[in-house]
Formats: structure tokens, C-alpha cells, sequence
């Protein structure tokens, strides 16, 4: 293989200067609403930000709150079993809504009503009507109001982004992306067949949206941000047998697990986006290719999440495609402290609710076009 050309330095606005220099951060008191597992993720990634301290838990279910502040340091008094209490009582700066999706926009405008600032789980609502409202309610608080599209933590989308937007692509033409998962057709994560955690994705009457609610959002967002916003929708959804009836006790498992989506993006380009939980061989790859006039830029999860390749300039005219690494950038949680402490929301980098809404119109074009089969426009 070619020797891999130098990088270009990618340096990243997400983070104020205020925040680079020398001076001790200025303390940030975090809540964490939910205390599922998930909880556990935000906890360990808001202890690597100097300055933020965890004051308080909140959950409906008494012990497990309890048992998550004595497990990550939270004094007892900081667990709540109400969020009302919680925002009445403890003084704390921010929170993460880390509980179930059907609570994401009732919590959030909530605690962004009591002046706070919010970190939200994904999906930012379960539809449109939802996230719009929450919008809303972000700009009236004034305050910060983040969604935590996790795979925005990988370097490589970062760096190929910023390379997308220098137009080193030329103008774009295609895109490819997909998001594969093979714990339908392997045990990888345990035996689904048995395991209400993983039985509840597989039912609409459980709450569940498919695999195109699921993880749907995380590659809706993760195409959408190099490649620009999309403009119409085709989409194919469905659920494959995989019980007698397709029924496993009170389970229904009648909610999607592929997703075929093909797209026309506001710039004219065309692709396609594709999700499944059937892709044996694939623990969970998110995958990405972006072909434009000049150039192509190719990312891979399932070689690395700070690597990427590129095929640009010379290299176009033989096809030629070399490795590049990308340079560190601040995670979610990283961004959204910046946010709060810069005071100034619209000024450190997305997802913002804003965002959220906008991948979430994405979805609810695709849940309409599958049941018309028709084309939507978003």
C-alpha cells in the first residue's frame, strides 16, 4: 500500500479557548436522571472532565437509585425518586436524561422550565410533534440543550466532516452508509430469544420502532453530518419470522429489524442508507462513503473509530486510497460542559436539540413512506 500522505490538522471549535488555557475549570453540578444502565456511560465520561461534579441520581425505582449513587460516589441525599423534587431541591447546574425514549421530552422540558441545562439521550422524542416542542422550549430557557449522538465522540467523522465541508469532495454525488448488527442471527450479545432487554426491541407494543428507531438514528445522523441534510425518502422496512406466530410469550415481535432507505440529500446528491440486526459478522459496524467530483472519503468502524481512508487529488485518477488517522476531538459530554461554562449555546459545536429534530423528521419521513410506499419529502 502506498505510503499514506501527512493528515491535514483538523482543529476543532468545540471547545472555547477559555477551556484550553491554565485557569481551574469553573465547577458544573450534574443530575442524572435515569439510572439504567446507560447512566453508567454518562457517569464515567462526565468524571473525566475536571470540574464536573455528580451531585444527585433519580429514578422511580427507589433502590436501584440508591444503588446507583453509593455505587458512583453520589451522596445519599442526592437520590431522587421524583424529578420535580430533584430540580425543587438539589442545586445542580445540568442534567442527563437518560431515561426511556417516552420520557425524553416531557423530563427534558421540564428541567429546561427550571432554568437547567439538559443532555438527553437519543432519540431527542418518539416523533416530530415531540422534538419541535422541545426545541421550543430550548430557545425560550435560554440555556443548553444537547442530544447525545454517541458515535459524534469518533475522531474520524470529525475529521472527515471538516474535510467534506473544506470541499476537498468537490460536490457531492453518492453516499453510502449502514448500521450492522448480527444479534438477531448470533448470540453475540446473549440469547435474545430469552432476555426481556433485547425482546422489547423486537415489539411495537413494548414501545419499540425497529432497528430504524433504534440505531437508525445514530446512522441517520452519522450520514447526514459531512453530507448535508437530506431532502426526500424511500424506505423498506421490515420484520422477519423468528418465532412460531412470531410471538415469544407477552412479546409481539412485529417491529422492524431491516431498514433500506434511499435518499435524495438537499445538495442533489443520492444514496443509500441501510440498518439491520441480520448481518452476521458484524458485531455493531457503522460504516460510511462519500463520493464526490474530486474525491471519495471511506470510514469503517470495524477497523478502527480514529482511522479513516481517503482517495483524493493524484490519487483519484488511480483509484488509489490511503490511510489517515485522525487527530483527538472532544467527546459529547466534553462539548456540552464547554457549552454551559462558555454560557453561549449557540456557539460550541452540534447535536443540538435543533439537531435531534431534524434527524427525528428523517424517521417519521421513513415510517411514513414504508406504510405508503411512496417517496416522502422530509
Amino acid at each position: 500500500m502506498p505510503p499514506a500522505r501527512p493528515t491535514p490538522r483538523v482543529t476543532s471549535p468545540l471547545v472555547p479557548a477559555a477551556s484550553r488555557s491554565r485557569a481551574k475549570p469553573a465547577p458544573v453540578r450534574v443530575a442524572i436522571v435515569g439510572t439504567g444502565s446507560m447512566a453508567a456511560q454518562h457517569v464515567r465520561l462526565y468524571k473525566q472532565i475536571p470540574g464536573v461534579i455528580l451531585v444527585a441520581g433519580c429514578d422511580v425505582d427507589r433502590a436501584r437509585v440508591t444503588a446507583f449513587c453509593a455505587e458512583h460516589g453520589i451522596p445519599a441525599a442526592g437520590a431522587y425518586t421524583d424529578l420535580a423534587t430533584l430540580l425543587r431541591e438539589c442545586p445542580c447546574d445540568a442534567i442527563s436524561n437518560v431515561t426511556p425514549d417516552a420520557f425524553h421530552c416531557a423530563l427534558s422540558i421540564q428541567a429546561l422550565k427550571a432554568g437547567k441545562h439538559v443532555l438527553c439521550e437519543k432519540p431527542l422524542g418518539l416523533d416530530h410533534t415531540e422534538t419541535r416542542r422541545m426545541v421550543a422550549a430550548a430557545k425560550r430557557s435560554g440555556t443548553v440543550a444537547r442530544v447525545n449522538f454517541s458515535y459524534r465522540n469518533w475522531s474520524a467523522i470529525q475529521a472527515i466532516t471538516a474535510r467534506v465541508q473544506a470541499g476537498e469532495l468537490g460536490e457531492l454525488r453518492h453516499v453510502e452508509a449502514s448500521y450492522l448488527q448480527t444479534w438477531l442471527s448470533a448470540p453475540i450479545w446473549g440469547e435474545w430469544r430469552t432476555t426481556p432487554a433485547w425482546l422489547w426491541r423486537l415489539s411495537t407494543k413494548h414501545g419499540s420502532h425497529g432497528v430504524l428507531g433504534d440505531v437508525g438514528v445514530h446512522l441517520v445522523d452519522f450520514a447526514t453530518y459531512p453530507a448535508g441534510a437530506i431532502k426526500t425518502v424511500f424506505a423498506r422496512l421490515k420484520a422477519f419470522p423468528k418465532a412460531p406466530r412470531n410471538r415469544i410469550g407477552d412479546y409481539v415481535l412485529d417491529a422492524n429489524d431491516s431498514a433500506v432507505l434511499n435518499v435524495e440529500f438537499a445538495n442533489g446528491a443520492l444514496g443509500t442508507l441501510h440498518a439491520t440486526r441480520w448481518a452476521t459478522g458484524h458485531a455493531n459496524r457503522l460504516a460510511l462513503k462519500l463520493h464526490g467530483t474530486k474525491g471519495a472519503l471511506s470510514f469503517d468502524s470495524d477497523h478502527g473509530h480514529e482511522t479513516y481512508r481517503a482517495c483524493l487529488g493524484p490519487d483519484a485518477a488511480t483509484a488509489t486510497w490511503r490511510d489517515h488517522s485522525a487527530p483527538p476531538t472532544p467527546d459529547n459530554h466534553t462539548r456540552f460542559i464547554a457549552a454551559v461554562r462558555a454560557r453561549q449555546p449557540s456557539q460550541i459545536d452540534q447535536p443540538d436539540f435543533a439537531r435531534g429534530h431534524q434527524v427525528q423528521c428523517v424517521l417519521d419521513a421513513c415510517f411514513q413512506s414504508a406504510s405508503t410506499g411512496r417517496m416522502v419529502r422530509v
